[in-house]
């Protein structure tokens, strides 16, 4: 059995290697990423997992493993910022306040899809005007949903979350091992 990592995410690469597993390929996904008219974060979320799982092209003895990591404040999306106005705007509303951070996950074998959503709630410092400038400057914003990576130097900027912090780093491990043993990804040995 050989896995296909829909995503050119490093991120997810790394907490991949964390279940010891290591893709045989990468094959990003090229799909429309835009929120429908009134689409609520959640849905959203599983919609773009499963949709990046059906557009990887593959053959019977391979497992596609798609993910969609959403920051979401009530209902509204925070996408991947466009610029560094878009990043500020962003983290001056997280600031202070509690937000989700949703990860859905699809896994595709043959024509059979399983998939999973995983919700944390993660609290944000209020952030000064230099804290929030000095994260900007360092561009680590960029690439990601709602302008922030609990990976990095923001980390210091989170003094509380309840849920999986692999999950809002952009792959829950333990959700994403399930979903790959339903598969029949064998974890215990790296492969079938």
């Amino acid at each position: 059995m050989r896995l296909i990592l829909g995503s050119a995410s490093p991120r997810r690469m790394e907490l991949l290697a964390q279940l010891g597993l290591v893709p045989d390929a990468v094959r990003a996904p090229d799909i429309d990423e835009d929120p429908r008219r009134g689409e609520l974060p959640r849905p959203y979320c599983a919609r773009m997992a499963r949709e990046k799982a059906e557009a990887v092209s593959a053959s019977e003895d391979e497992v596609v493993l798609c993910a969609d990591t959403t920051v979401a404040l009530g209902r509204r999306i925070l996408g991947k910022p466009a610029n560094a106005g878009e990043a500020a705007e962003f983290l001056v509303k997280l600031s202070g306040r509690r937000h989700r951070v949703i990860t859905a996950v699809a896994v595709k074998r043959g024509d059979r899809i399983w998939e999973r959503v995983v919700e944390t709630t993660v609290k944000v410092k209020q952030l000064s005007d230099v804290e929030l400038n000095g994260y900007l400057a360092s561009g680590e914003w960029q690439g990601k949903a709602g302008a922030y990576g609990i990976q990095g130097r923001f980390g210091a900027y989170i003094p509380w979350l309840q849920g999986s912090f692999t999950g809002v780093v952009g792959l829950p491990v333990a959700e994403t091992a399930q979903l790959l043993q339903a598969a029949g990804i064998d974890l215990q040995g790296g492969g079938e």
